[in-house]
């Protein structure tokens, strides 16, 4: 009996240590679990620093110039890769939480929850061992004082036999007393036979049946949380494996920004940002000493004398007369440039060049989306005239005359600055290539795109002819040879033809056109030519035929057919 019960006290011993480390366990569950959390804060904090890192030193946007070098190019491609790097780490943290955070702490409650399941399970068999034992303790006591009494009562009886003063009364009740105990203790042995039969039964079931699968609910609640850390851990390797083929990518990104740098295009830029145009000095004429008395009677020094003569045959002197000649509708208000402040005459030649340049390239692109304007709306003036029920067509009358005057100021402005770049060019605008009346041509197109619908609905409207740009024809007519001035060491001018422009692609005459300006040429419907120059936003085409005759024709009268290499 001792034995019994010592084994249970160490079982319970053992159990209670079970119980103790599946609390442990679930306990670094739920550690791993705020390790992940950690973990995102980590890559969360880290893309944050990568965002504003590379804020901090993105490339602010002063101008375009600012970022025409190869290396602010791929130092900004470098910026965005690394920005979205941090991207692609807030996804990890992301994901981390979603896929692992929230199911170990659903697992960990479902574990808890499990965990005091089986506990209670085992110590309700505990208590009821327990019972089991106390009642066969207790009626092994009550065996054992019946036992005794009933021993007593028997030797009492048999001292009463002896004892030959006892009256017969005494006797008898002597040996019922012997029996009446005799009775009771045998009860009570079949008391505690039938208990210690029923504890060792329940003994037996609890330490080989009951408990033991209690310790296997607990060894498998165990192994199956351990089973999880190993998938909780793939699974975050997992989830950054999955972000490390685009940060991969982005990594590549950054090489091939690397491999973009060219110092030779980014020095050519600093060149071309630099270039002055200015002409280098000529060589240093000798100053020759002479004697004060000897032309002291001189109208003017004879040091400055032989300097300006000397000055007279450099190239830089003739340069610079020239120069000054192209530019002396400046020289009158010298001290005055806020009249000509939007010419670039502050900036070196090479500069004011491109700058006009851009300022001619931003006005014919408005002059082309004002034109595009024009033409749609006469188009949609046409398709009401034709079915009223469409609109009217008065509206788009009030619309026309601001939209011409938006163009004839643009063409104003442009003619202006093709003159100021004609001027650093050292050429002059043909004479002829003057500003027409936008509004009479808008008022002619208007007119007789609104009679030919008129007439007959079928037939094709020619569209409106832009108006001239500016010539780039020699003075040789339309031969089709452009002619430019040489300036040789010694100073002379020289004039020189050019090579004949080379052909980009094919074009044919959609509707017949009569030339009517300088630079331009006349064409039949369905006609054919080369195409030597595109449309620079103005609305005309330079076009050469087969005799060699060039010219500009209207883009919107022909067909395109470009080369590939166009």
């Amino acid at each position: 009996m001792q034995t019994s019960v010592d084994f249970m006290l160490k079982n319970q011993d053992q159990y209670d240590h079970l119980a103790t480390h599946t609390l442990k366990g679930i306990e670094f569950l739920e550690k791993y679990s705020q390790f992940i959390k950690d973990r995102c804060a980590i890559e969360n904090e880290y893309a944050s620093k990568l965002r504003k890192l590379t804020k901090n030193y993105h490339i602010k946007k002063k101008s375009d110039e600012d970022l025409q070098f190869s290396t602010c190019k791929s130092f900004i491609s470098m910026l965005n890769e690394i920005n979205d790097m941090a991207g692609q780490h807030e996804l990890i943290s992301e994901n981390l939480n979603l896929n692992i955070v929230k199911e170990i702490n659903s697992f960990v409650k479902e574990l808890r929850d499990e965990r005091k399941t089986h506990l209670q399970e085992g110590a309700k068999l505990q208590a009821n061992i327990h019972a089991s034992l106390n009642q066969l303790e207790k009626s092994k006591g009550c065996y054992e004082k019946a036992f005794k009494e009933s021993e007593k009562a028997s030797e009492n009886y048999k001292k009463a036999l002896d004892d030959l003063h006892l009256s017969r009364m005494e006797l008898g009740k002597a040996r019922v007393n012997s029996v009446t105990k005799l009775e009771q203790s045998e009860d009570c042995k079949t008391d505690y036979k039938n208990q210690l039969q029923k504890t060792n039964e329940a003994q037996k079931r609890h330490y080989f049946e009951l408990m033991p699968k209690v310790f296997q609910d607990l060894q498998n609640m165990d192994e199956k949380r351990i089973l999880s850390i190993q998938t909780f851990m793939k699974q975050m390797t997992d989830v950054q494996r999955q972000a490390l083929p685009v940060i991969n990518k982005c990594l590549d990104e950054i090489n091939r920004a690397a491999d973009s740098i060219d110092p030779k295009a980014d020095s050519n830029i600093v060149i071309g940002k630099l270039k002055s145009g200015y002409q280098p000095p000529g060589d240093i004429a000798f100053e020759e000493l002479l004697p004060a008395n000897v032309n002291e009677n001189a109208s003017s020094p004879p040091l400055l004398q032989g300097k300006s003569d000397t000055l007279k045959g450099t190239i830089s002197t003739q340069k610079m007369k020239k120069r000054g000649g192209l530019f002396s509708i400046f020289s009158a208000n010298k001290n005055n440039n806020d009249e000509f402040k939007d010419d670039y005459s502050d900036l070196p030649p090479n500069q004011r060049k491109k700058k006009l340049n851009q300022k001619i390239d931003s006005i014919s692109n408005n002059i082309s989306q004002e034109t595009a304007t024009r033409d749609g709306l006469l188009k949609m003036k046409a398709a009401y005239e034709q079915n009223p029920a469409l609109g009217d067509p008065v509206s788009i009358d009030q619309q026309l005359p601001e939209i011409n005057s938006r163009i004839e100021k643009l063409q104003m402005q442009l003619h202006k600055y093709q003159g100021y770049l004609a001027e650093v060019e050292g050429k002059s605008l043909a004479p002829d290539m003057q500003i027409k009346n936008v509004n009479n041509v808008s008022d002619d197109n208007i007119s007789r795109s609104t009679s030919n619908s008129s007439v007959n609905h079928t037939k094709a409207v020619a569209p409106a002819v832009p108006l001239p740009r500016e010539s780039n024809l020699g003075t040789n007519g339309n031969a089709g040879i452009e002619s430019g001035e040489a300036v040789y060491d010694n100073g002379t001018v020289t004039e020189y033809e050019a090579e004949p422009l080379p052909a980009l692609g094919t074009a044919r005459a959609l509707y017949p056109f009569d030339a009517q300006s300088e630079g331009s040429i006349p064409m039949e419907e369905k006609e054919e030519f080369e195409v030597v120059e595109l449309d620079q936003g103005d609305g005309w085409t330079r076009v050469r035929r087969s005799n060699m005759e060039e010219g500009f024709v209207p883009t919107s009268y022909i067909e395109c057919f470009l080369y590939n290499s166009c």
